[in-house]
Parts: structure tokens; sequence; C-alpha cells
């Protein structure tokens, strides 16, 4: 049942009809601490532009490299916010201004993270999605640094860190993903399409 309703997630984000569930709003009302206002769009120290502290486990990542091979692989600033927990700049990212139509990858692996189908306009200055593709590929920490309470979001495939969620998003899902561009490869919808014919059944099998 699980590969099922996976792969149907990666055809629906391919450009079918598909649902998933979305993450618990009331959980994430209980514990994200922090109102649309934190972060507001001149505030590099807010709420969405601290680093996190959390630390992911790797041990249960299907893609794991040690530091030195992620640097051959990725730019610096790349490295430091996928690998590093960083955070870039509002306003001077790659993807917060990006309305082209496809998907957005983990940029430490072929996973299909975020679709623009569900990217809005939040005014933060990053990249700001509704819900992920997937939850099995979105994983969420409890991040209590900078004395704020915040949840933390990384690839479950690769362990890369991307951002953080907040309950105040728009409909249906409430949510507003704020996503570093630094984390993020984007591929148009027709190669989408094509590449989830080639790779859906290997990604499935990846996300169990």
């Amino acid at each position: 049942m699980k590969k099922t309703l996976l792969f149907a997630a990666l055809a629906g984000a391919a450009g079918l009809a598909f649902t998933f569930a979305d993450m618990n709003k009331a959980d994430m009302k209980s514990t994200a601490a922090v109102d649309s206002a934190n972060c507001a769009i001149t505030a590099e120290n807010s709420a969405c532009g601290l680093p996190s502290k959390v630390v992911i486990d790797m041990s249960k990542t299907k893609v794991q490299k040690t530091d030195a091979e992620w640097k051959k692989i990725l730019t610096p600033a790349q490295f430091q916010v996928a690998r590093k927990q960083g955070t870039e700049p509002p306003f001077r990212n790659e993807y917060y201004d990006h309305h082209e139509d496809g998907v957005y990858f983990s940029v430490c692996s072929e996973t299909p993270l975020f679709d623009s189908r569900d990217k809005f306009e939040s005014g933060t200055g990053w990249p700001s999605f509704t819900k992920p593709i997937d939850n099995a590929f979105v994983g969420v920490n409890r991040d209590t640094s900078h004395g704020m309470i915040r949840e933390e979001v990384y690839s479950t495939v690769d362990g890369a860190h991307l951002g953080h969620v907040f309950p105040d998003g728009p409909r249906p899902t409430g949510l507003r993903y704020c996503i570093n561009s630094a984390s993020l490869k984007f591929m148009p919808r027709k190669e989408y399409a094509a590449w989830v014919a080639k790779n859906g059944a290997k990604l499935v099998d990846a996300g169990k």
C-alpha cells in the first residue's frame, strides 16, 4: 500500500491527479511557537533566516557521503546550507522569485521534494511551498536553537537540510515550507514527466 501511494504521488507531480495525507496541523501549531511576523522581509535574523542546530540521524539515510565527497559535488553555498544547516540570505537566492512550471529536487540526490504548483509568494525572500511532493521524502525535526521552537525539515533520502516549516501558510494545508534555494535544483515539468517514467519505481523503493 505504501509503495502504491508513493508512486501515485510521484505520478501526480508529473501531471496526474493524486492525494496524500498532510502533516498534522494541530501538532505543528503546538510545537512551532513562531508567527509570520518573525519572518518579516527585512529580518535575516528571523525564524526563517537563522541556521539550525538539529543533529540529523544520517544512519537512516540511503545516500551517504563524507564532507570531502560532498564538497566535490556541491558549491560552497550548497555545502554550507545543505550539509552544515546554514541559511542563505533572503531575496538573494536562486528560486525565491522563480515561476517556471516543474519540480524542485534535493541538490544532494535525485529526490523530488516540492512541486511548483504548491509554491506561493510568502514575502519572506525564500522559496515557500504549502506541502512536499510526498512526506516520505521530507522529514521534520524539532529545532530549539536560538531560543525558539521551530520545525526543521530535511531530505530523508540524503539528509540535506532544507529549511523550516511553519503553521502560517495558505490553504489547503495551512503550512509554509520555508526552503533554501541552495538545497534545491529545478527540473522543468516535461523533463520531470520523462524522469518519473524512467525512475519512478526506483524512487518508490527509496521512499520505503
